[in-house]
């Protein structure tokens, strides 16, 4: 792969997609990392924050990081007792 062009949600298939300057490209289906990562709908609102909001961080964090650790990390559960 080449340079990195372009990054951005694709709303007709629900992807995120990376464009290099090789012609090669990568879409990361949004909804499969969903159900795999998030495991309620505070880690799927901050995956949803990230998709729309910064689609290269959220491609960086799939791609290369850990998301399940961010998502304990950067959201806070509290269930009703």
């Amino acid at each position: 792969m080449k340079a990195l062009i372009s990054c951005a949600h694709n709303m007709d298939n629900c992807c995120v997609e990376l464009k290099f300057s090789d012609g090669s490209m990568i879409a990361i289906d949004t909804i499969a990392v969903e159900n795999e990562v998030a495991r309620n709908m505070y880690e799927q609102s901050e995956l949803d924050y990230l998709i729309y909001n910064a689609p290269l961080e959220y491609a960086d964090l799939v791609l290369n990081g850990d998301p399940e650790t961010y998502l304990r990390t950067v959201t806070e559960y509290k269930p009703l007792d």
